[in-house]
């Protein structure tokens, strides 16, 4: 609670509208939380389809939020609760959300990082060949989004190239259907992904059977890091189901595609619409061996060896997070930047929002990556997520990353095809319009 509360205020609320109509601008306009935040300010409510929301930019709300953790709950739109699933990790709470994640987690440690290195390196190498082989103009999107679903299926699961195609197509029919309308109308995006859902679940299972069967022969799994969940047991003491699992891999595969493809496309068209500061990173690129040493690849490229990559790093995640925002319902009353907020209330933390709010001075509209080496940010940093729910894929997207950016940016020279619309779609994730079109050649 608020050490003074006498000074608390009551929710600021947009007029009433219809939920339909406030929920199609917030999931078309890219400036809908900000534009709010300028009129009622950090801390404000709306309604998006029935559902009282509040929204909340700011270090100071934020860091509220996470004191009170134990007063909240996870929540995510019906579209994106039903299309995940029941079991799935991000719709579970207390003690069966924590069970689940310290099992889970175990595909993202370090030892299992180190598991995954050699086959992220050969598939960044197979980018760069792919590039070069094309061509000209390639569109970077769909190059960085398949590149992103293979590391992921490669490390988490262990798919070859044949399988990982098949179940490609259906995650993407799946993940157009996450942030949209829960309508099931038939030929509809959500109903698509509601079917395409229901495949990618009989393909997961039958992955899971194939590697529950080596391991019951005792061999010793070809690729991937399944192994690493037999036999997870939950803190009541009880063995995950076959279901359980396939719905904590579902999660797993969008949380380690959807977003990172996202941050790939948005860091090379970052550097190709500021070419001083991508001579400035391939300047410290040209002194950083490729590929790294065996047995350093978790630390070949992180901030102690690779700063300014770091900052350029950090800077993309600041102006164009790969996650808009995240959830939490009130499970009773709290006080963010001295505003009371009701029990029962959902609340989004608007990670856009809040990354370009800070010191007027700064000016965080700009892309200057030297402010985070001179330690001279104002703004919050959640680009993946934060307190007890954050994004449990954090660490491999940001190795995954670091090793894209230096195997392509070491050996290549993107150029920016004109005439194109390089203006970001936010739904699901940013991406550029037109796909990055460039023309690809050896430096």
């Amino acid at each position: 609670m608020s050490p003074n509360p006498v000074a608390l205020r009551p929710l600021p609320t947009t007029p009433a509208v219809s939920g339909v109509l406030e929920t199609l601008s917030f999931l078309r306009d890219p400036d809908f939380a900000r534009s709010r935040f300028e009129r009622y300010g950090d801390v404000y409510g709306t309604t998006l389809l029935g559902q009282r929301t509040v929204f909340i930019r700011g270090q100071r709300a934020i860091n509220d939020l996470f004191a009170q953790g134990d007063a909240l709950e996870g929540w995510w739109p019906e579209s994106v609760r039903k299309l995940l699933g029941p079991l799935s990790l991000a719709n579970r709470n207390g003690a069966d959300h924590k069970a689940r994640r310290r099992v889970v987690g175990q595909l993202f440690a370090s030892a299992a990082l180190k598991r995954y290195s050699p086959a992220i390196i050969e598939l960044v190498d197979d980018l760069h060949r792919e590039l070069l082989a094309e061509p000209a103009p390639v569109a970077l999107v769909p190059k960085l989004r398949r590149f992103a679903f293979s590391v992921i299926a490669s490390t988490v699961l262990g798919l070859g190239g044949v399988d990982r195609e098949v179940l490609f197509e259906d995650f993407e029919t799946w993940c157009r259907g996450l942030f949209s309308l829960p309508f099931a109308l038939p030929g509809s995006p959500y109903a698509r992904a509601l079917q395409a859902r229901q495949r990618l679940l009989r393909r997961l299972g039958a992955v899971l059977e194939k590697a529950q069967g080596a391991a019951a022969a005792g061999a010793p799994l070809a690729a991937g890091g399944l192994d690493l969940l037999a036999g997870g047991l939950d803190e009541a003491g009880l063995p995950l189901g076959d279901d359980d699992v396939a719905e904590q891999l579902l999660l797993l595969l969008f949380a380690g595609y959807e977003t990172t493809a996202s941050s790939l496309s948005c860091l090379l068209l970052s550097l190709l619409q500021n070419p001083s500061e991508l001579v400035w990173l391939q300047q410290e690129l040209d002194g950083l061996a490729w590929p790294p040493a065996q047995g350093e690849e978790l630390g070949a490229y992180d901030a102690s060896r690779a700063p300014r990559l770091d900052a350029v790093l950090k800077e993309v995640m600041r102006l164009a997070p790969p996650v808009g925002g995240f959830f939490r319902r009130t499970r009773e009353s709290i006080v963010l930047a001295d505003v009371q907020i009701p029990a029962d209330l959902v609340v989004q933390v608007s990670i856009t929002a809040s990354h370009r709010y800070g010191s007027k001075e700064e000016d965080l509209e700009a892309f200057r990556p030297q402010r985070h080496l001179c330690g001279e940010s104002t703004a919050a940093l959640l680009p993946f997520g934060g307190g007890e729910r954050v994004c449990l894929g954090k660490a491999l997207a940001e190795l995954e990353i670091r090793l894209l950016a230096v195997g392509l940016l070491k050996q290549l020279n993107l150029v920016l095809e004109p005439d194109q619309d390089l203006t970001l779609k936010v739904i699901p994730s940013p991406s550029p319009q037109d796909g990055l079109l460039v023309r690809p050649c050896l430096r």
